[in-house]
This record gives C-alpha cells, sequence and structure tokens, in this order.
C-alpha cells in the first residue's frame, strides 16, 4: 500500500514539472511572437518616418506636418488588435503610400510640377483625422486608400490644359446639336 502512495505522489510530482516546463516554454514563445511582433512594427514605423523625413527634407512636405503624417503609422494600433493580420494591413498601407508618393515625385521631377504635388500633398494632410481613435479599421480600409489616390499628379503639365481645349471645344458642338434637334422637334410640331 505505502508503495502505490510514493508511485502515485512520485508521478504526482513528475507530472506536475513536465506541465511547468510546458507552461514556461509557452510563455517564451508568447514572449519571442511579441518581440518578433513589435520589431516589424518598429521596423516598418521607423521606414515610413524616415521617408516622410526625406519628403520634408525634399520640400514636399511641411515640417509642421511631418507629425500628421506619422500619425498615420503611429496611432494604426489605437483601436486595432495586435495581430499579425493587421500589422500586414499597415505595411501595406504605408507601403502604398509611399510609394505613391514617391512615384509622384518621380513625375514631378521630369516635368515641372513639384508646388503641385505639394498642394495635393498639403490637401491630404488636411484630410487625415485629428483624433487617435478616427484612425480605425474603416480608414485603413476605405478612407486612406481614397485619400492617396487624390495625391496623382497629371502626367504631363500641358495634359490638363489639353483636357481644358477639348472640352471647351465640346461644348459648342453639343449646344449646335440640341439647338438643331429643338429646331427640328419645333418643324415637327408645326406640321
Amino acid at each position: 500500500m505505502s508503495y502505490v502512495v510514493f508511485v502515485s505522489i512520485t508521478l504526482l510530482i513528475t507530472i506536475l514539472g513536465v506541465y511547468v516546463v510546458i507552461e514556461n516554454n509557452r510563455k517564451k514563445a508568447r514572449e519571442a511572437e511579441k518581440r518578433v511582433f513589435n520589431e516589424r512594427l518598429k521596423e516598418i514605423s521607423s521606414h515610413f518616418k524616415s521617408k516622410i523625413s526625406e519628403f520634408v527634407s525634399y520640400k514636399l512636405i511641411r515640417p509642421k506636418h511631418a507629425p500628421q503624417f506619422n500619425a498615420i503609422v503611429g496611432n494604426f494600433f489605437v483601436v486595432q488588435a495586435h495581430n499579425d493580420d493587421n500589422l500586414e494591413a499597415l505595411e501595406r498601407v504605408t507601403d502604398h503610400l509611399l510609394g505613391t508618393i514617391g512615384n509622384e515625385l518621380n513625375k514631378c521631377r521630369e516635368n515641372g510640377n513639384m508646388e503641385l504635388l505639394a498642394d495635393q500633398l498639403f490637401m491630404f494632410v488636411s484630410e487625415l483625422p485629428s483624433a487617435g481613435l478616427a484612425y480605425n479599421k474603416a480608414f485603413y480600409s476605405e478612407i486612406l486608400p481614397a485619400l492617396i489616390s487624390r495625391i496623382q499628379t497629371p502626367d504631363m503639365p500641358a495634359q490638363a490644359d489639353a483636357q481644358e481645349v477639348v472640352q471647351n471645344e465640346e461644348e459648342p458642338v453639343t449646344q449646335s446639336e440640341s439647338n438643331d434637334s429643338s429646331t427640328q422637334q419645333q418643324k415637327a410640331a408645326a406640321l
């Protein structure tokens, strides 16, 4: 009988020891995942902030607007869960924004529209939310991509002028067509 009690106690102590070791390993794994997550977040945000500071040095973004751009990254996890899917969404949206600004910068250097791009970025900043709670999932999935698409400038400076000329040429044609159709309707009514 004492042999059974001794074996039972030894078995319970062994099971408890194994459980403690497994829990410690799980805890270490969770901490390692958090560390990797935080390092990746830090990398994304530092890359974004460095690119924004480059754009400030190019005088595309006013220095007082840099914190508002940085709020895009800084406020991402204010109301969203800390998980890998959201981190990937943050990475996609920041890459999209930086890529768009970079492409527009190259385009505007070629055609001399730097002031137009600076104005577009000023308008972009003015439409960013001022409250941290407004940086929610809907903002990052719907509003921010729409704002990013507004940054785009015409390919050539003359393109906007050419579009206005074409529109001005089309207006007299449509007016004369409407005058012809109203004249025809009046003639038909007289018959």
